[in-house]
């Protein structure tokens, strides 16, 4: 593909990937429990999210919640506590379980029937790249019509599915695309 970028940083730009800005964007827009799940009040939000019918259970245990009902059980009690190892599984059972659980209606949102979302794109950061080195790029925005793919990618964790998606975006910027590889920040609204 062309203008994939393969030494990105070689002169002191600073950015990330537009996949994993929109993955960031798509979390804050799910609404995940705020609370660490280090403390009590955000082990018990994310266990009650885990436990509260059989297919939340079975969703848990697909996304690798492996402890038993009665250890669950005992943690909601406060009777023990979860490991480091298994407070990890949790947090991450429950990101897995929730961003299944809203992105069909995400991406119903961020579709509109049709008409789209607008994406602001701000470039990457230039400020430690040598003058002579520098190149002009400009804040861009693009209306994303099809979010389907996007938010699937996003919901199943696949980071190459999502960079692909991604991708077939971008080009919609024409020739230049491929200096919003890497960004500062994508922003949208849903």
């Amino acid at each position: 593909m062309p203008n994939r970028n393969l030494d990105f940083g070689r002169f002191g730009a600073q950015g990330i990937k537009g996949y994993q800005a929109v993955a960031r964007q798509l979390d804050a827009l799910a609404g995940f429990i705020a609370t660490p799940v280090s403390q009590r009040r955000g082990l018990l939000a994310r266990l009650r999210y885990l436990t509260r019918s059989d297919r939340a259970r079975a969703a848990a245990r697909a996304a690798g919640l492996t402890a038993t009902e009665r250890t669950i059980q005992a943690w909601l009690d406060g009777r023990r506590s979860p490991s480091k190892a298994n407070l990890a599984r949790i947090d991450d059972a429950y990101r897995q379980v929730r961003r299944q659980n809203v992105a069909r209606h995400l991406a119903a949102r961020l579709n509109r029937s049709g008409r789209g979302t607008r994406v602001e794109i701000h470039p990457l950061n230039q400020a430690q790249v040598p003058r002579p080195q520098q190149r002009v790029i400009e804040h861009r925005t693009l209306n994303v019509r099809h979010w389907d793919g996007l938010v699937q990618a996003w919901a199943d964790g696949d980071d190459q599915a999502l960079d692909a998606a991604w991708v077939d975006h971008v080009v919609d910027l024409g020739s230049q695309w491929g200096q919003y590889e890497h960004v500062t920040n994508i922003g949208f609204a849903a």
